[in-house]
């Protein structure tokens, strides 16, 4: 399994603005196979960075999602936030789950 952390620097002003869209998200990627979990992360320090951190089974299973026709339309919903709104550019990182607690079957 693998997680995926994109991390969105938004300026103070818009925070409120980005929760509600992404309460409002689509779901699109619920449905995705291979699609395990969805979380987004507020930061507690001014400054720091949103983070929406996703499960996927598998790399391939995420990259499908990337070149779906639902991701382009899950993001253009996001997309009502002005460039203005962002600090700096979104980072993604990709990792392998190699421990998980919460799971008590193995991640190898």
């Amino acid at each position: 399994m693998i997680t995926v952390a994109n991390r969105i620097f938004v300026h103070a002003d818009y925070a409120a603005a980005l929760e509600t869209a992404f309460r409002n998200r689509a779901r699109q990627v619920d449905q995705m196979p291979g699609f395990v979990s969805n979380q987004v992360l507020r930061p507690t320090r001014p400054g720091d960075p949103y983070i929406v951190l996703t499960t996927w089974e598998s790399q391939a299973h995420f990259e499908a999602w990337l070149n779906s026709e639902a991701f382009r339309q899950s993001h253009a919903r996001l997309g009502g936030l002005p460039h203005t709104a962002f600090n700096q550019p979104h980072a993604v990182e990709v990792h392998e789950i190699i421990l998980d607690t919460s799971r008590p079957e193995s991640c190898d």
